[in-house]
């Protein structure tokens, strides 16, 4: 029955998979033997360790997780101060051992510190440009014509956009109090760009930096032939760097159920229809370094490991006989305790102690 299940997947593989270079050269897939199929030239041969490929653009997809960075949150005006509120206050024509360039904290009492000489000005409340004439007019009792710049740096009352983000299973990272923004399938840049033109509805010419940390939604899996006691499936986020040699040492290499026969089943795109299979020598590539079957990993591959066929005999053969045993087991146990009842009942009937 292993077997025959072993060549039905062959089979399957042969009737669906093409060449290895059919995939890569772009050609209509053909039905040839994977084990049979002639050598790949160099110039459509699939990337292997030494010869790797970078991967297309990464685009986000759920369970994802983005880190997203403000870098600039300035309110739409007209924005009124509010205490705890940071300024950006640069004034020319000031005294040359006290200038004012620099960040400025709106206290608690609503008022803004510009040094011994200068003093407080009480600006809470205000917009910008009042705050800047009200400043303009209290330095002019200071300084001779006093050019004040001012700009808001941070709001008090502005909730935090800057931190981790998972994109949900509908595609959309929920950013609090600004809403949902949906980014699944889009790039790193795409998705800045899309994250900045929602924040839009809230600050003026928003900038945030963005990048993924967790890369949850491209992995390949390796699958292990149980060899008639179940197939083991494991499932490896993808880096971008791996190679069949990285991928088996996820699991420790080969079980003692596996054989040597390795290959890689990759999904084709959706104008092939099939898959392709890239058998791989286990020999070759561990005993001799040889580098021509150490493909490089693609997001959605199988590398698929089939049984030993002497292991999954003697299980098959142990899944027959154990019940056989087991009930022949039970009947001689059932068999002694019978006849031990009727030597005590024999002892006991002679009118003596049976012990």
């Amino acid at each position: 029955m292993c077997l025959v299940g072993l060549a039905m997947v062959l089979g399957l593989s042969w009737g669906c998979a093409s060449v290895i270079n059919e995939f890569y050269t772009h050609t209509p897939p053909r039905l040839v033997d994977p084990k049979n199929a002639p050598p790949v030239p160099p110039a459509s041969a699939p990337p292997r360790e030494l010869a790797k490929m970078s991967l297309p653009a990464y685009r986000i997809e759920p369970p994802d997780v983005i880190s997203i960075e403000m870098l600039k949150m300035v309110p739409i005006p007209p924005y009124r101060i509010e205490t705890y509120d940071v300024l950006a206050i640069r004034v020319l024509g000031t005294l040359l051992d006290q200038p004012i360039e620099g960040y400025y904290l709106v206290d608690a009492d609503g008022t803004v510190d510009l040094g011994p000489a200068y003093g407080r000005v009480r600006i809470a409340g205000m917009s910008i440009e009042e705050a800047r004439q009200t400043i303009t007019r209290h330095l002019e009792a200071v300084l001779r014509q006093p050019e004040v710049s001012l700009q808001l740096a941070r709001s008090s009352g502005v909730q935090p956009v800057t931190g981790t983000y998972l994109v949900g299973p509908d595609g959309t990272i929920n950013l609090r109090a600004y809403g949902t923004v949906r980014v699944a399938g889009m790039t790193i840049v795409q998705a800045k760009q899309a994250i900045e033109r929602h924040l839009t509805q809230f600050f003026d010419s928003p900038e945030v930096a963005l990048d993924v940390v967790g890369y949850n939604s491209k992995v390949y899996y390796i699958i292990t032939q149980g060899a008639g006691m179940g197939d083991n499936v494991v499932r490896v986020p993808i880096t971008g760097n791996e190679t069949v040699l990285d991928a088996l040492s996820q699991v420790r290499g080969l079980s003692q159920l596996s054989s040597k026969q390795i290959w890689i089943a990759r999904p084709a795109p959706p104008e092939f229809g099939c898959q392709q299979i890239l058998p791989v020598d286990w020999d070759a590539l561990t005993q001799g370094a040889m580098t021509a079957t150490n493909y490089q990993i693609l997001p959605g591959d199988r590398i698929y490991i089939a049984q030993d066929e002497a292991m999954a005999w003697s299980n098959f053969i142990s899944k027959i006989i154990s019940p056989v045993e087991r009930v022949a087991g039970a009947a001689g146990l059932g068999a002694s305790t019978i006849r031990q009842f009727q030597y005590l009942g024999e002892r006991g009937g002679g009118g003596g102690p049976w012990w």
